[in-house]
């Protein structure tokens, strides 16, 4: 086995391996930083490129793309408030408040040291621990994936804000709009409204482009004669990487949603979306600043970007050796496996051991280039914010556009677009939680088919939902998750409480 790891380790410093990579990771930002244009799309789009390419250097290629857009979708996050990818929907919540502070080079040099330290931690645990976790992660069955959603809706409080009441309404609406489309056990078609655009269901990404981009060029436009540049402030590329002290203060965070999402990677349908709320809400949870997450501090950058980047080694863990996909982008890859003619299994690392270790290897190699340039290119993406605000709101508009048609070419995801962005822009005017809906409706599917598959296989014995010592873990968790924020505010320092309700004052 160290012989070939050793074999896959000299093939990705090869020329060619080396190019595949830099070129991967290039253009992975270039696409995640585009609304609308998911890792998935980016890797689906070059698929057919690697059909004559040797197998090692398409692969390398590939999952370069999907790290890089993972990172990639925080840009225009953080400068614009734009998730590029659905991942970076909670870096948007404090990297943009930081932007509009004049730390948007920080934040983005935050999000990028994040992003790398928790993709090579991943990595790490895709190269040293796949085969045990992996085989973990098919412990879980309708209970298990019942619980894991309860308890990823618990995050919709910390998501609140000092306004519960709105944002349990916000992700219960968001559930509802999940349950949208052909009920996968009868067969029945609900709330199309005969549109057969909607049979399987709400598509994510125009619902999230609309609530989260299409909402703020509304918002925008609502400003435009208001004075806006103490917000948007020149920084050089030496302002975006952090301090030592910064790094080294922010590490234990980074470390610990690195190793979340890890585990939510390997978990089949989670995805970074799911991985990066839950690091968000984590953090906010058990940190001394809880009540500043959603102003602009780091913490709130910190966090999801090294749980979603994360998830990208994680999900390949299962895909790997068990062939089983953590996450859409990884089933894109699965099918470009099966192209080079590579099976999922304990065979691969047996009969192609060299391919298989050189891509883990070239993980560690893309998220080092990531670094790099997400640092270096700092010149490039401010001078998104030194964009005229007229000239901004048609560029997010019509990226916007553009995104959420290239998704399927359909124009009614278009529709869908402007509908939820005007819901958005209510939502955010009258108090709401966009995010808190955007979480019900990625929760909604994998809510119900736990349930039903649940109530089904046990023929409505409840008691099956408990039984299994995951099940039971993950109940413990959510009762933590609900009553730790109650129990760290009884115990909080009198000058936090003070603070807290100084703040509720204004």
């Amino acid at each position: 086995m160290s012989d070939l790891m050793v074999e896959g380790l000299v093939q990705v410093f090869e020329w060619r391996n080396l190019a595949a990579v830099t070129i991967g990771t290039l253009l992975g930002m270039m696409v995640g930083a585009l609304p609308g244009l998911t890792a998935t799309m980016g890797i689906a789009l070059l698929v057919p490129l690697t059909f004559g390419m040797p197998a090692d250097s398409g692969l390398i290629m590939l999952t370069a793309v999907y790290g890089a857009a993972v990172f990639g979708g925080s840009i225009p996050a953080i400068l614009l408030h734009t998730p590029g990818t659905p991942a970076g929907a909670a870096t948007a919540i404090d990297g943009y408040q930081m932007t509009l502070k004049g730390q948007g080079g920080r934040a983005l040099g935050i999000s990028a040291v994040s992003s790398a330290t928790g993709g090579m931690l991943s990595a790490l645990a895709l190269l040293l621990i796949a085969p045990p976790l992996a085989t973990f992660s098919l412990r879980f069955g309708p209970a298990e994936f019942f619980w894991i959603t309860v308890f990823g809706l618990t995050i919709i409080a910390s998501l609140s804000h000092g306004n519960l009441l709105k944002a349990l309404i916000a992700g219960a609406v968001g559930l509802l709009i999940g349950t949208i489309g052909i009920d996968p056990f009868t067969g029945q078609r609900r709330f199309t409204y005969g549109l057969p655009q909607l049979f399987d269901g709400v598509s994510i990404v125009p619902a999230l482009i609309g609530l989260f981009s299409f909402s703020q060029a509304m918002i925008l436009a609502e400003e435009r004669w208001k004075p806006r540049l103490q917000g948007f402030l020149r920084f050089t590329w030496r302002e975006c990487i952090p301090s030592v002290r910064d790094y080294l203060r922010l590490l234990p965070l980074i470390l610990r949603s690195g190793g979340l999402g890890t585990f939510v990677g390997m978990l089949p349908g989670a995805g970074g979306d799911i991985a990066s709320w839950v690091a968000y809400s984590e953090a906010r949870r058990y940190s001394r600043k809880r009540d500043q997450f959603g102003t602009g501090i780091p913490e709130g950058v910190a966090a999801p970007e090294a749980a979603n980047n994360a998830v990208t080694g994680g999900s390949l863990i299962p895909l790997l050796t068990l062939g089983i996909p953590g996450s859409a982008a990884a089933a894109v890859l699965l099918g470009g496996l099966l192209i080079q003619g590579l099976v999922p299994g304990q065979r691969l690392f047996i009969d192609h051991g060299a391919i298989t270790y050189a891509v883990i290897f070239s993980f560690f190699v893309a998220n080092i280039l990531m670094l790099a340039l997400g640092l270096l290119g700092a010149g490039v993406f401010q001078r998104v914010n030194q964009v005229p605000v007229s000239v901004l709101i048609a560029l997010i508009v019509a990226l916007s556009v553009i995104g959420s048609y290239a998704l399927q070419n359909s124009l009614f995801d278009v529709w869908l677009l402007l509908l939820f962005g005007v819901l958005g822009y209510a939502m955010r005017k009258l108090g709401f939680m966009p995010a808190a809906l955007v979480l019900g409706m990625i929760l909604a599917p994998i809510f119900e088919r736990g349930l039903r598959q649940g109530l089904s296989i046990s023929r409505g014995d409840i008691s099956y939902f408990w039984a299994s010592p995951i099940s039971q873990f993950l109940i413990a968790l959510t009762v933590i998750a609900l009553v730790a924020p109650l129990l760290l505010e009884r115990f909080a320092p009198a000058r936090h409480r003070k603070w807290r309700a100084a703040k509720s004052d204004d």
